[in-house]
């Protein structure tokens, strides 16, 4: 694969032979992110597990303490009193079956997180196959089906993400914004990672993280020493 000169440039700040601690790992990926625009730093972590074995899957959601950088949409699906409830705690779309509707026959997607309460599931439900997919389905280990609708809205605009293994045992989760700087990026990745180890699955045998990186948008990926973690 051929790479702009920025990417080439980049890579030059990398020892691909390297192990690197957290602190160096972050300052580093902040200095690869050159880009005209912000770019999003990401960690990647292979896990030492079997996603196809339900006692071995990996999944949670936790509150970045810097939040992402990005602008969260939040739609609320919920009945009586909670509308109310959830439109005072900031949710920028509230509704039931309107909205349930509106995704179905107009294929409407212009939110980031649906959270909704749990006498709303029945109508969730039946977007299942539509919400899937997009990774937008609710679900309570997430936070996103939850009787208390507006902690969780208040959490999502937060900056609260959700982490779960893909089907190659690797969790990808945004950490923040090249513009934090690197001390919040480092905040927000031993937070992230914190949870992560915290929800190791009694099922998993031997090493828990097998790998780690961190990456900018259009940068090359830094390794981190998966040992630090101490799982």
């Amino acid at each position: 694969m051929k790479h702009g000169k920025k990417y080439v440039d980049a890579a030059k700040l990398i020892d691909r032979t390297k192990l690197y601690d957290t602190t160096e790992a972050v300052e580093t990926v902040v200095k690869t992110a050159t880009a005209k625009f912000d770019e999003t730093i990401e960690l990647h972590v292979k896990l030492g597990v079997d996603s196809r074995h339900a006692d071995q899957q990996v999944r949670g959601a936790v509150v970045l303490p810097n939040g992402t950088g990005k602008k969260i949409r939040v739609l609320a699906i919920c009945k009586g009193e909670n509308e109310k409830i959830a439109q005072e705690a900031g949710a920028d779309f509230v509704g039931a079956e309107d909205m349930t509707q509106k995704i179905q026959q107009e294929n409407w997607m212009d939110f980031d997180v649906l959270i909704t309460t749990p006498d709303c599931m029945g109508l969730v439900g039946r977007l299942g196959r539509i919400l899937g997919p997009r990774g937008l389905m609710p679900n309570p280990k997430a936070g996103t089906v939850t009787p208390d609708i507006a902690r969780a809205i208040k959490e999502a605009k937060a900056g609260k993400i959700e982490y779960r293994l893909d089907k190659t045992n690797i969790i990808h989760c945004p950490i923040g914004k090249a513009s934090f700087g690197a001390e919040k990026l480092q905040e927000n990745l031993d937070t992230l990672m914190g949870a992560i180890v915290k929800a190791k699955p009694a099922a998993a045998k031997g090493q828990y993280i097998k790998s780690c990186a961190v990456t900018s948008t259009m940068g090359p990926s830094i390794r981190i020493n998966p040992t630090k973690f101490g799982a």
